[in-house]
């Protein structure tokens, strides 16, 4: 994935070089613009580069072309709008390259969090003999009293000591939820504490 701006075609570059000449006043409004022929040689291009340029331009009402009179500049300020609508369309195809850069990062990031996640758990499960702390994994029911409630409303540790470090929620996994992430039904919650976490936090969570 790369963050680069995609190149522009050469008859966009030209068009957008001739529109700020006639903002800067280099060619007026009335006047013909130049010949294909002398364009081609000036932006050393081939004539049919250039037709599309003026083709582009034309569309956008900065120029316009009647038989036997050519083609006229026809209006400072249409121009000066084909510019910024350039310029908006850059900055917008910028923001969605960025954009799916950094979702590209995330999953990246997610994977390797939710692995280290996963070796974390495997460790506690083969050490849980030797630690007085346990990681343990509860769902929470769709009975449960507590869906739709933060952390914090739970008070969490208060009620279970057990501390939430990541929360399973259908194939995401949320680290290190902050106290106003909310318990949503089939959350699967990972939760370390002492011997009698699990039994602590099922009755609280899921009491009947």
């Amino acid at each position: 994935m790369t963050n680069e701006k995609p190149p522009r075609a050469r008859y966009v570059q030209i068009a957008l070089d001739i529109a700020q000449r006639i903002v800067n006043n280099e060619f007026k409004p009335g006047e013909r613009l130049l010949g294909r022929s002398i364009l081609a040689g000036t932006y050393n291009v081939s004539p049919e580069t250039i037709r599309k340029a003026v083709g582009l331009l034309q569309n956008m009402d900065v120029v316009r072309t009647s038989q036997g009179s050519g083609t006229q500049i026809h209006s400072k300020e249409m121009a000066y709008r084909f510019l910024e609508r350039f310029n908006y369309m850059e900055s917008v195809e910028s923001l969605k390259i960025k954009l799916e850069k950094l979702i590209q990062e995330k999953r990246e990031i997610d994977k390797q969090l939710e692995g280290i996640l996963s070796q974390i758990i495997d460790y506690s499960d083969r050490l849980k003999n030797v630690t007085p702390y346990n990681l343990v994994e509860i769902k929470v029911e769709e009975t449960s009293k507590y869906i739709g409630k933060t952390i914090a409303e739970l008070e969490f540790w208060q009620n279970t000591g057990g501390t939430i470090l990541a929360i399973r929620r259908d194939d995401n996994i949320i680290i290190s939820p902050g106290p106003y992430a909310e318990i949503l039904s089939n959350d699967v919650l990972v939760v370390v504490g002492d011997g009698n976490v699990l039994e602590n936090v099922n009755k609280f969570l899921n009491a009947k």
